[in-house]
């Protein structure tokens, strides 16, 4: 018997007796599809051994504000392997899909859009499936929805969390197995992405109107607006390979046909949503290339009439310049009409000019 066997039946022979409670920790039993709390005070091995003791029980354990603590208890309910270990302690991991023995994880990071600051949020999940168990930290303190992990801690304290908060609203998608619950998650994830998108394609096109008005704020805008859009062709790209290592796993390991077909319509809703994050990225390429070429035409524009004016001022400082040398030789210098004539002709000459750069369309 295997030192996680031992602490199950441990468990279930001390029944009524567990671990301190967690306020940060919510734990669900799931017993054929249906739904239930567990007692107050279950800890990581009480649910481990739920979920062992029967075929049809799941139990879902949610950290959403997870401690040096928490990762504790449940590596030694769990035994874990010590990579894995290192991996949930220091978080800030890439997606992606391991698997330690019957322990399988995955590294997901869900996005929710800031419409205020234009940025997209990234959250970061670490989520450990094996049979009949499920455990999910919340790595940046916030759960799919956005929710604070404090505010979801109080939920949880006061009894008020929603069953559609732990994606455990589905009794016969439940009936498949730990799987299903994982499903649920990557589901809602992915589904997150779709108001996000939905803004990013809002200030896109918003953008678009404020490069051809001429605004000189829209280089800008249009940087940050791309490295929004980057972070999240870099999620999608990411998740999706995770999502296509999943459905390549379940094809190798027992689980139900129905379960595959629910991962391919999220593998298919993901590969549309990373489809238009590099068609907004590209959007906004262009985007910028055609602000710039704008911004070029317009300093353009402006050269010529800083050039067209430079030379309307050159000829009568050019004469004023020459009239202006103390010589007593030169010419007209004592003619009572010197000063009339040498006016009309700055004057004539600046008018000249002027004629013709309006007529060049200059000005």
């Amino acid at each position: 018997m295997s030192r996680v066997q031992r602490r199950a039946a441990n468990a279930r022979a001390a029944y009524g007796i567990h671990q301190p409670s967690h306020a940060s920790m919510a734990v669900r039993y799931i017993d054929d599809g249906t739904v239930e709390s567990a007692p107050e005070g279950t800890g990581a091995a009480d649910a481990l051994a739920f979920g062992q003791s029967g075929p049809q029980r799941i139990a879902l354990s949610l950290y959403p504000t997870p401690d040096k603590a928490d990762i504790q208890e449940l590596t030694e309910a769990w035994d874990l392997h010590p990579v894995l270990v290192e991996d949930l302690v220091h978080a800030r991991q890439r997606p992606k899909l391991e698997r330690y023995g019957e322990v399988l994880l995955l590294v997901v990071r869900s996005a929710l859009y800031l419409d205020e600051t234009e940025e997209v949020e990234l959250s970061e999940f670490h989520i450990l499936v094996r049979k009949g168990a499920v455990a999910v930290l919340c790595q940046d303190r916030r759960w799919i929805d956005g929710t604070d992990g404090e505010g979801f801690v109080e939920s949880i304290r006061n009894g008020r969390l929603r069953e559609d908060q732990l994606l455990l609203k589905d009794p016969e998608l439940l009936r498949l197995g730990a799987e299903a619950v994982l499903y649920r998650i990557l589901d809602v994830i992915v589904d997150g992405y779709v108001p996000v998108l939905h803004g990013l394609g809002i200030d896109k096109e918003q953008i678009e109107r404020q490069v051809f008005s001429g605004d000189a704020a829209v280089t800008e805008r249009i940087y940050r607006l791309s490295q929004e859009v980057i972070d999240m062709q870099h999620a999608t790209a990411s998740l999706l390979e995770v999502v296509q290592s999943l459905d390549d796993g379940f094809k190798k390991y027992p689980v139900p046909e129905e379960l595959e077909t629910y991962l391919q319509d999220v593998t298919d809703h993901l590969t549309r949503a990373h489809t238009q994050a590099v068609e907004y990225r590209d959007a906004l390429s262009q985007i910028l290339n055609v602000n710039s070429t704008l911004v070029a035409q317009r300093q353009n524009e402006d050269m010529k009439k800083i050039s067209g004016w430079a030379a309307i001022l050159f000829a009568p400082t050019l004469i004023a310049a020459i009239y202006g040398m103390n010589f007593d030789n030169m010419p007209e210098l004592h003619w009572s009409f010197g000063y009339p004539v040498a006016v009309c002709l700055m004057l004539g000459f600046a008018a000249a000019l002027y004629g013709v750069f309006k007529w060049r369309k200059w000005f």
